[in-house]
């Protein structure tokens, strides 16, 4: 019986963690890590403790980078490989634990800026490309020489694209090239004229040019790619990319190329449903995803004022990363929406899957906010600073009088006339939502108190002075599964 329904009980004591990726040969340490690069950023700031970040993949390697690092600089190396959130953000709380004055991070990023200033140094990895072949496919899918087009690439491919717009250069005229939005070094000028920066990259675009004129081909991914394991970075550029614009993605291998006009349609579809779930949702869950990138607390206070606007309940959860057994414990809620940085935010979910639907910010906003230009005009944002006062996409709530709050809207997916929301001004004393029962006490009155009032069981009752007083004993030993009382059956 358990062996068919449940694993044994000791194999949860002997289980051994995961494979930490494939082990890089030492010969090829320096060029694949950068280490010249790394030691030469450690020397400059003359750092006594360095952070090291590593993403789950490439841990097998940490040991022998900060050997390698250590030997070379004489700095004390510190390997963070466990972040509370996402590996792409920079970890600037586990560094400030280790005392580190600096934190090097390699690996994909989202190249989000850190909420304490930290000096930090990124390592995308270089990933080989065949020049050739992806040339030959950048011509074969773009036949006309005037047409504008923005290379694109995975992170570990950016350092590839200078030499394949090299070769497509005397053909092609108007040919962009887009480049990661690192940090500027420490006391450098930037730019003029200053690079558009969306996507986590920079365009150099021509003055009187727009991002939304130009198709796309990114080179990045593999051909066994499908929508589930779809990278996160990809799916904030197809949502992102104008819908009228061509986009083809290219394999750095073998150059086959793929139209992601089709792929790009499905997460628009997807995305419009979520914010359908949001409207008619009366409880709204806003998970904290991250505590290391910028004006996550602003974007927390903001969640918390569209939801309010829009009639809805709104409760914040610290958990960590979001899985389903987790989230499963919060049944009155019903939708999230996850604060995090634009990787995290569009990461895959698990293949068990959310009882509930997991939103970004930006469909929590087309979905409270009636001055949110409708779909179909309204830009696919990925970071939720965008959302944020001073961001050119910010678009404030309309006043309580205004005619907007008062649209006719219907639900999409059960066909039912929506009611406007209450909206009540936080001075107003009917916003208090403290009801008076028979018993003369006063509790407050919400969706997940009322939820939980029809739940069968409601948790331990303390009944003080109802039971009598006894002394300590020994409880149950053993895990669940099988404690030791239980014997082997």
């Amino acid at each position: 019986m358990e062996s068919t329904f449940s694993s044994p009980a000791e194999a949860a004591l002997q289980r051994e963690a995961g494979a930490a990726g494939v082990l890089t040969p030492l010969a090829d340490l320096d060029r694949v890590y950068e280490l010249e690069r790394v030691a030469g950023f450690v020397r400059d700031l003359e750092c006594q403790r360095v952070a090291l970040q590593f993403p789950d993949q490439l841990l097998g390697d940490a040991g022998a980078v900060a050997a390698r690092l250590e030997e070379t600089t004489g700095s004390k190396m510190f390997i963070l490989g466990d972040t509370a959130y996402g590996s792409c953000c920079v970890d600037v709380l586990g560094a400030e634990q280790a005392g580190a004055q600096a934190l090097v991070h390699f690996g994909p990023a989202c190249l989000s800026p850190p909420a304490r200033p930290l000096p930090v140094a990124f390592v995308l990895g270089q990933r080989s490309v065949h020049l050739e072949l992806c040339a030959k496919a950048f011509e074969a899918q773009n036949p006309d020489p005037k047409a504008p087009v923005v290379l694109l690439s995975e992170p570990a491919c950016a350092h590839a694209l200078e030499a394949l717009a090299t070769l497509l250069r005397p053909r092609y005229l108007d040919l962009l090239v887009s480049s990661p939005a690192l940090p500027l070094p420490v006391g450098s000028c930037s730019p003029e004229p200053e690079p558009l920066e969306r996507f986590g990259r920079r365009f150099p675009l021509a003055p009187g040019r727009c991002l939304e004129e130009y198709g796309a081909f990114y080179v990045g991914g593999s051909e066994a790619s499908t929508d589930l394991d779809l990278d996160p970075d990809l799916s904030r550029l197809l949502l992102g990319w104008a819908p009228g614009q061509p986009f083809f993605t290219c394999c750095p291998d073998t150059g086959q190329t793929q139209d992601e006009g089709v792929r790009a349609g499905r997460l628009r579809a997807r995305r419009h449903y979520l914010v359908e779930r949001a409207r008619d949702a009366r409880v709204v869950g806003l998970l904290a995803g991250t505590l290391g990138v910028a004006r996550h607390r602003e974007a927390l206070s903001h969640l918390r004022n569209l939801a309010q606007a829009a009639g809805k309940r709104s409760y914040v959860l610290a958990l960590g990363r979001p899985t389903p057994p987790k989230l499963a414990n919060f049944p009155e809620m019903d939708v999230f929406v996850l604060l995090a940085c634009p990787l995290g935010a569009l990461a895959p979910q698990p293949s068990g899957g959310f009882f509930r639907p997991v939103l970004a910010p930006c469909e929590l906003e087309a979905a409270c906010n009636p001055a949110w230009p409708p779909s179909g005009l309204a830009p696919y944002l990925t970071h939720y600073a965008d959302l944020l006062p001073g961001s050119p996409f910010h678009v404030p709530l309309p006043p309580p009088d205004s005619e907007l709050w008062d649209t006719p809207d219907v639900s999409l997916i059960t066909g039912e006339l929506r009611p406007p929301p209450a909206w009540k001004p936080s001075n107003d004393p009917g916003c208090l939502a403290l009801t008076l029962r028979p018993q003369l006490e006063l509790a407050e009155s919400s969706p997940a108190a009322s939820f939980l009032s029809s739940r069968s069981w409601q948790g331990l009752q303390p009944r003080l002075g109802q039971t009598p007083a006894t002394g300590a004993v020994s409880g149950r030993r053993g895990i669940a599964i099988a404690y030791e009382d239980e014997g082997g059956s």
